[in-house]
Protein backbone atom coordinates (compact mmCIF):
# COMPACT_ATOMS: atom_id res chain seq x y z
CA UNK A 1 0.00 0.00 0.00
CA UNK A 2 1.23 3.24 -0.63
CA UNK A 3 0.23 6.52 1.23
CA UNK A 4 1.26 10.33 0.85
CA UNK A 5 1.87 12.25 3.69
CA UNK A 6 1.15 16.06 3.07
CA UNK A 7 2.17 19.17 5.56
CA UNK A 8 3.83 22.30 5.46
CA UNK A 9 7.33 21.63 6.48
CA UNK A 10 9.39 18.03 6.99
CA UNK A 11 13.33 16.64 7.54
CA UNK A 12 15.39 18.41 6.76
CA UNK A 13 13.80 21.23 6.85
CA UNK A 14 12.76 21.03 10.02
CA UNK A 15 12.10 18.98 13.44
CA UNK A 16 9.12 19.92 15.14
CA UNK A 17 6.63 17.48 16.68
CA UNK A 18 4.60 17.11 13.52
CA UNK A 19 7.64 16.23 11.78
CA UNK A 20 8.64 13.78 14.14
CA UNK A 21 5.28 12.69 14.47
CA UNK A 22 5.29 11.51 10.38
CA UNK A 23 8.61 9.91 10.20
CA UNK A 24 7.58 7.50 13.29
CA UNK A 25 4.08 6.73 11.79
CA UNK A 26 6.17 6.17 8.06
CA UNK A 27 8.89 4.20 10.21
CA UNK A 28 6.74 2.19 12.18
CA UNK A 29 3.82 1.54 9.73
CA UNK A 30 6.75 -0.06 7.24
CA UNK A 31 6.20 -3.37 8.96
CA UNK A 32 2.91 -3.44 7.84
CA UNK A 33 3.66 -3.01 4.01
CA UNK A 34 3.07 0.24 3.89
CA UNK A 35 5.34 2.73 1.37
CA UNK A 36 5.46 5.88 2.45
CA UNK A 37 5.87 9.02 0.66
CA UNK A 38 5.64 12.65 2.67
CA UNK A 39 5.41 16.22 0.71
CA UNK A 40 6.38 18.95 2.25
CA UNK A 41 7.10 22.56 1.27
CA UNK A 42 11.10 24.05 0.88
CA UNK A 43 12.69 27.24 0.30
CA UNK A 44 15.43 24.73 -1.59
CA UNK A 45 13.29 21.67 -2.81
CA UNK A 46 16.10 20.33 -4.90
CA UNK A 47 18.56 20.16 -2.27
CA UNK A 48 16.35 18.71 -0.04
CA UNK A 49 14.25 15.62 -1.90
CA UNK A 50 15.66 12.86 -0.53
CA UNK A 51 15.31 9.35 0.48
CA UNK A 52 15.27 9.37 4.67
CA UNK A 53 15.08 5.90 7.01
CA UNK A 54 12.88 4.35 3.90
CA UNK A 55 10.93 6.76 2.42
CA UNK A 56 11.05 9.57 0.53
CA UNK A 57 10.82 13.21 1.33
CA UNK A 58 9.18 15.23 -1.75
CA UNK A 59 9.74 19.01 -1.63
CA UNK A 60 7.96 22.04 -3.54
CA UNK A 61 9.00 24.80 -3.65
CA UNK A 62 8.14 27.85 -0.81
CA UNK A 63 7.30 30.88 -2.41
CA UNK A 64 5.56 32.50 0.78
CA UNK A 65 4.20 32.25 4.50
CA UNK A 66 1.54 34.18 6.34
CA UNK A 67 0.24 33.57 9.86
CA UNK A 68 2.31 30.25 10.01
CA UNK A 69 0.99 29.62 6.98
CA UNK A 70 3.03 28.48 3.53
CA UNK A 71 2.10 28.95 -0.06
CA UNK A 72 3.02 27.37 -2.66
CA UNK A 73 2.12 27.05 -6.30
CA UNK A 74 4.63 24.35 -7.79
CA UNK A 75 2.70 22.09 -5.03
CA UNK A 76 -0.15 21.91 -6.78
CA UNK A 77 1.10 19.93 -9.63
CA UNK A 78 3.62 18.10 -7.33
CA UNK A 79 0.45 16.95 -5.20
CA UNK A 80 -1.35 16.47 -7.87
CA UNK A 81 1.48 14.18 -9.23
CA UNK A 82 1.99 12.28 -6.14
CA UNK A 83 -1.79 11.31 -4.82
CA UNK A 84 -2.19 9.70 -8.43
CA UNK A 85 0.18 7.29 -7.50
CA UNK A 86 -0.91 6.80 -3.61
CA UNK A 87 -3.27 4.37 -2.74
CA UNK A 88 -4.44 7.07 0.65
CA UNK A 89 -3.45 9.93 1.56
CA UNK A 90 -2.65 11.25 4.96
CA UNK A 91 -3.12 15.03 5.98
CA UNK A 92 -1.89 16.75 8.93
CA UNK A 93 -3.46 19.41 10.63
CA UNK A 94 -3.51 22.63 11.07
CA UNK A 95 -2.34 23.66 7.43
CA UNK A 96 -5.18 26.31 5.93
CA UNK A 97 -3.38 25.85 2.68
CA UNK A 98 -3.44 22.36 2.48
CA UNK A 99 -7.39 22.24 2.42
CA UNK A 100 -6.93 24.34 -0.58
CA UNK A 101 -4.56 21.54 -2.18
CA UNK A 102 -6.96 18.96 -1.12
CA UNK A 103 -10.09 19.91 -3.42
CA UNK A 104 -8.09 21.71 -6.32
CA UNK A 105 -6.48 18.25 -6.78
CA UNK A 106 -9.79 16.14 -6.88
CA UNK A 107 -7.54 13.33 -6.41
CA UNK A 108 -10.50 11.01 -5.50
CA UNK A 109 -8.05 8.46 -3.10
CA UNK A 110 -9.55 7.34 0.28
CA UNK A 111 -7.89 10.56 2.69
CA UNK A 112 -7.34 10.87 6.75
CA UNK A 113 -6.26 13.64 8.78
CA UNK A 114 -4.22 13.58 11.66
CA UNK A 115 -5.80 16.31 13.73
CA UNK A 116 -2.76 17.70 15.82
CA UNK A 117 -3.90 21.14 17.19
CA UNK A 118 -7.06 23.65 17.00
CA UNK A 119 -6.09 26.78 15.74
CA UNK A 120 -4.58 28.71 19.15
CA UNK A 121 -2.33 31.68 17.75
CA UNK A 122 -3.75 33.20 14.78
CA UNK A 123 -7.75 33.21 16.37
CA UNK A 124 -8.18 36.27 14.59
CA UNK A 125 -8.09 34.42 11.19
CA UNK A 126 -9.95 31.88 11.75
CA UNK A 127 -13.55 33.20 11.33
CA UNK A 128 -12.17 33.88 7.92
CA UNK A 129 -11.13 29.95 7.39
CA UNK A 130 -14.02 28.47 9.38
CA UNK A 131 -16.03 27.32 6.02
CA UNK A 132 -12.68 26.02 4.39
CA UNK A 133 -11.88 23.91 7.61
CA UNK A 134 -15.86 23.03 8.10
CA UNK A 135 -15.21 21.67 4.43
CA UNK A 136 -12.16 20.05 4.54
CA UNK A 137 -12.71 18.17 8.05
CA UNK A 138 -16.01 16.96 6.24
CA UNK A 139 -14.79 15.48 2.72
CA UNK A 140 -11.84 13.85 4.45
CA UNK A 141 -12.90 9.66 5.12
CA UNK A 142 -11.49 9.71 8.84
CA UNK A 143 -10.11 11.97 11.44
CA UNK A 144 -7.30 11.04 14.28
CA UNK A 145 -7.04 12.63 17.60
CA UNK A 146 -3.90 11.85 19.28
CA UNK A 147 -5.53 11.19 22.49
CA UNK A 148 -8.73 11.00 24.05
CA UNK A 149 -8.59 14.03 25.79
CA UNK A 150 -7.89 16.36 22.78
CA UNK A 151 -11.01 14.43 21.14
CA UNK A 152 -12.90 15.41 24.11
CA UNK A 153 -11.99 19.02 24.96
CA UNK A 154 -11.73 20.34 20.91
CA UNK A 155 -14.63 22.69 19.99
CA UNK A 156 -13.92 21.62 16.47
CA UNK A 157 -13.33 18.11 16.97
CA UNK A 158 -16.94 17.64 18.73
CA UNK A 159 -18.70 17.92 15.40
CA UNK A 160 -16.72 15.32 13.57
CA UNK A 161 -16.77 12.25 16.74
CA UNK A 162 -18.84 9.66 14.42
CA UNK A 163 -15.79 9.82 11.79
CA UNK A 164 -13.04 10.23 14.55
CA UNK A 165 -10.60 7.76 16.40
CA UNK A 166 -7.76 8.27 18.62
CA UNK A 167 -4.29 6.55 18.36
CA UNK A 168 -1.90 8.14 20.78
CA UNK A 169 1.47 9.64 18.75
CA UNK A 170 4.01 6.33 19.77
CA UNK A 171 8.10 6.40 19.62
CA UNK A 172 10.42 3.73 19.05
CA UNK A 173 12.83 3.03 21.87
CA UNK A 174 15.89 1.71 19.53
CA UNK A 175 15.99 5.03 17.78
CA UNK A 176 17.39 6.33 21.01
CA UNK A 177 20.87 6.30 20.66
CA UNK A 178 22.29 4.93 24.29
CA UNK A 179 24.47 7.45 26.44
CA UNK A 180 28.13 6.89 26.03
CA UNK A 181 30.41 7.14 29.34
CA UNK A 182 31.50 10.37 28.18
CA UNK A 183 27.81 11.81 27.92
CA UNK A 184 27.47 10.99 31.46
CA UNK A 185 30.74 12.87 32.02
CA UNK A 186 29.31 15.73 30.78
CA UNK A 187 26.30 15.76 32.27
CA UNK A 188 27.80 15.45 35.64
CA UNK A 189 29.83 18.16 35.16
CA UNK A 190 27.23 20.50 33.48
CA UNK A 191 24.69 19.82 36.19
CA UNK A 192 26.21 19.25 39.44
CA UNK A 193 23.55 18.98 41.88
CA UNK A 194 19.48 17.72 42.14
CA UNK A 195 17.84 19.19 38.84
CA UNK A 196 14.56 18.90 37.16
CA UNK A 197 14.94 18.92 33.06
CA UNK A 198 12.78 20.25 30.20
CA UNK A 199 13.78 19.67 26.57
CA UNK A 200 12.04 20.86 23.92
CA UNK A 201 11.85 24.07 21.34
CA UNK A 202 11.75 27.70 23.30
CA UNK A 203 8.27 28.36 22.52
CA UNK A 204 5.48 30.95 23.84
CA UNK A 205 3.13 28.29 24.47
CA UNK A 206 5.50 26.55 26.73
CA UNK A 207 5.19 28.01 30.00
CA UNK A 208 8.72 28.60 30.41
CA UNK A 209 8.31 32.13 31.75
CA UNK A 210 6.15 30.68 34.48
CA UNK A 211 8.62 27.91 34.93
CA UNK A 212 11.66 30.69 35.73
CA UNK A 213 9.36 32.68 38.00
CA UNK A 214 8.46 29.61 40.28
CA UNK A 215 12.84 29.08 40.44
CA UNK A 216 13.55 31.18 43.49
CA UNK A 217 10.91 29.22 45.62
CA UNK A 218 12.83 25.35 44.29
CA UNK A 219 15.41 23.28 46.18
CA UNK A 220 16.70 22.35 43.03
CA UNK A 221 18.26 23.47 39.60
CA UNK A 222 16.41 23.66 36.48
CA UNK A 223 18.01 22.75 33.08
CA UNK A 224 16.72 23.99 29.73
CA UNK A 225 17.77 22.06 26.44
CA UNK A 226 16.53 23.14 23.50
CA UNK A 227 16.63 26.76 21.49
CA UNK A 228 13.47 28.24 19.94
CA UNK A 229 12.17 32.16 19.19
CA UNK A 230 11.97 33.02 22.89
CA UNK A 231 15.26 32.17 23.64
CA UNK A 232 16.69 35.72 24.68
CA UNK A 233 13.53 36.75 26.38
CA UNK A 234 13.95 33.63 28.73
CA UNK A 235 17.89 34.56 29.23
CA UNK A 236 16.72 37.93 30.07
CA UNK A 237 14.38 37.24 32.53
CA UNK A 238 16.75 34.76 34.40
CA UNK A 239 19.42 37.73 34.36
CA UNK A 240 16.57 40.15 35.39
CA UNK A 241 15.83 37.77 38.47
CA UNK A 242 19.40 37.50 39.01
CA UNK A 243 18.36 33.29 39.40
CA UNK A 244 21.82 31.15 39.69
CA UNK A 245 19.93 27.76 39.22
CA UNK A 246 18.33 28.37 35.60
CA UNK A 247 20.73 26.72 33.19
CA UNK A 248 20.25 27.25 29.63
CA UNK A 249 21.99 24.04 27.50
CA UNK A 250 21.22 25.48 24.12
CA UNK A 251 20.58 22.45 21.25
CA UNK A 252 22.64 19.14 22.51
CA UNK A 253 22.89 15.95 20.58
CA UNK A 254 20.28 12.78 21.40
CA UNK A 255 23.06 11.35 23.38
CA UNK A 256 23.16 14.17 25.69
CA UNK A 257 19.78 14.29 25.94
CA UNK A 258 19.43 10.83 27.03
CA UNK A 259 21.80 11.10 29.71
CA UNK A 260 19.90 14.19 31.05
CA UNK A 261 16.81 12.32 31.41
CA UNK A 262 18.36 9.14 32.85
CA UNK A 263 20.14 11.71 35.32
CA UNK A 264 17.27 14.09 36.28
CA UNK A 265 15.01 13.71 39.31
CA UNK A 266 12.07 14.31 37.01
CA UNK A 267 10.50 16.19 33.51
CA UNK A 268 9.02 19.04 33.80
CA UNK A 269 6.66 20.24 30.87
CA UNK A 270 4.86 23.54 31.76
CA UNK A 271 2.94 24.14 28.52
CA UNK A 272 0.12 26.32 29.72
CA UNK A 273 -2.13 26.58 26.20
CA UNK A 274 -3.60 24.33 24.09
CA UNK A 275 -0.96 24.67 21.01
CA UNK A 276 0.98 22.03 23.50
CA UNK A 277 -1.66 19.28 21.94
CA UNK A 278 0.02 16.48 23.03
CA UNK A 279 4.13 16.56 24.00
CA UNK A 280 6.06 14.22 22.63
CA UNK A 281 8.96 15.30 25.65
CA UNK A 282 6.48 14.20 27.99
CA UNK A 283 6.69 10.16 26.07
CA UNK A 284 10.32 10.18 25.74
CA UNK A 285 10.86 10.61 29.29
CA UNK A 286 8.07 7.76 30.26
CA UNK A 287 9.83 5.71 28.33
CA UNK A 288 13.42 6.58 30.23
CA UNK A 289 11.32 5.91 33.37
CA UNK A 290 11.18 9.73 35.03
CA UNK A 291 8.70 11.40 36.57
CA UNK A 292 6.75 13.92 35.30
CA UNK A 293 5.31 17.49 35.73
CA UNK A 294 2.95 19.44 33.48
CA UNK A 295 -0.10 21.69 33.30
CA UNK A 296 -4.04 20.85 32.86
CA UNK A 297 -4.90 22.09 29.78
CA UNK A 298 -6.95 19.76 28.54
CA UNK A 299 -4.99 18.08 25.44
CA UNK A 300 -2.80 15.08 25.53
CA UNK A 301 0.02 16.01 28.23
CA UNK A 302 -2.63 14.91 31.14
CA UNK A 303 -2.93 11.53 29.03
CA UNK A 304 0.63 10.81 28.91
CA UNK A 305 1.38 12.14 32.14
CA UNK A 306 -1.24 10.41 34.60
CA UNK A 307 -1.88 12.80 37.35
CA UNK A 308 -1.05 11.07 40.44
CA UNK A 309 0.05 7.85 38.89
CA UNK A 310 3.15 8.95 36.74
CA UNK A 311 4.11 12.17 38.64
CA UNK A 312 1.89 15.30 39.39
CA UNK A 313 -0.51 17.77 37.01
CA UNK A 314 -0.77 21.80 38.46
CA UNK A 315 -2.75 24.39 37.02
CA UNK A 316 -1.32 26.71 34.78
CA UNK A 317 0.95 29.58 34.63
CA UNK A 318 0.75 29.30 38.56
CA UNK A 319 4.21 29.85 39.77
CA UNK A 320 3.55 28.47 43.04
CA UNK A 321 1.64 25.28 42.54
CA UNK A 322 4.68 24.42 39.91
CA UNK A 323 7.05 24.76 42.63
CA UNK A 324 5.78 23.23 45.36
CA UNK A 325 4.92 20.13 42.61
CA UNK A 326 8.65 20.13 41.60
CA UNK A 327 9.99 20.34 44.98
CA UNK A 328 7.85 17.73 46.05
CA UNK A 329 9.08 15.67 43.51
CA UNK A 330 12.82 16.71 44.78
CA UNK A 331 12.02 15.96 48.36
CA UNK A 332 10.50 12.56 48.05
CA UNK A 333 12.92 9.99 46.18
CA UNK A 334 10.44 6.90 46.56
CA UNK A 335 7.29 8.78 45.39
CA UNK A 336 9.32 9.98 42.04
CA UNK A 337 10.74 6.36 41.52
CA UNK A 338 7.37 4.84 41.91
CA UNK A 339 5.86 7.47 39.84
CA UNK A 340 8.65 6.92 36.94
CA UNK A 341 8.13 3.20 37.39
CA UNK A 342 4.20 3.81 36.62
CA UNK A 343 5.44 6.00 33.23
CA UNK A 344 7.42 3.47 32.37
CA UNK A 345 4.95 0.86 32.30
CA UNK A 346 2.55 3.68 30.59
CA UNK A 347 5.00 4.32 27.70
CA UNK A 348 5.24 0.05 26.86
CA UNK A 349 1.54 -0.40 27.19
CA UNK A 350 0.48 2.55 25.04
CA UNK A 351 3.13 4.78 23.76
CA UNK A 352 5.42 2.36 21.46
CA UNK A 353 5.90 2.92 18.00
CA UNK A 354 5.00 -0.14 17.08
CA UNK A 355 1.70 0.52 18.98
CA UNK A 356 1.14 3.62 16.56
CA UNK A 357 1.94 1.84 13.25
CA UNK A 358 -0.06 -0.90 13.59
CA UNK A 359 -3.34 0.87 14.50
CA UNK A 360 -2.66 3.10 11.56
CA UNK A 361 -1.94 0.34 8.94
CA UNK A 362 -5.47 -1.51 10.36
CA UNK A 363 -6.92 2.32 9.83
CA UNK A 364 -5.79 2.70 6.05
CA UNK A 365 -6.19 -0.71 5.17
CA UNK A 366 -10.03 -0.86 5.96
CA UNK A 367 -10.46 2.84 4.27
CA UNK A 368 -8.40 1.35 0.98
CA UNK A 369 -10.60 -1.86 1.25
CA UNK A 370 -13.87 0.33 1.37
CA UNK A 371 -12.66 3.12 -1.28
CA UNK A 372 -11.78 -0.32 -3.81
CA UNK A 373 -15.51 -1.82 -2.86
CA UNK A 374 -17.36 1.23 -3.68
Amino acid sequence: MKVLHFFKTYWPDTFGGVERTIHAIAQSTAAYGVETEVLSLSRTPNENTRRLDGHMARKARLDFELASTGFSLQVFRKFGELAGKADLIHYHFPWPFMDLVHFQSRHGKPSIVTYHSDIVKQRLILPFYQPLMQHFLKDVDAIVATSPNYLKSSPVLKAFEAKSTVIPIGIDENAYPAPTEADNDWCRSAVTGPFVLFVGVLRYYKGLDVLIQAANQLRCKIVIAGSGPIEQQLKLQVAKLRLDNVIFLGEITEQRKMALLYACRGFVFPSNQRSEAYGLSLVEAAMCGRAMISCEIGTGTTYVNEAGLTGLVVPPSDPARLAEAINRLVDSSEEAERWGRAARDRYASLFTADRMGKAYAALYSRLVTAAQAE
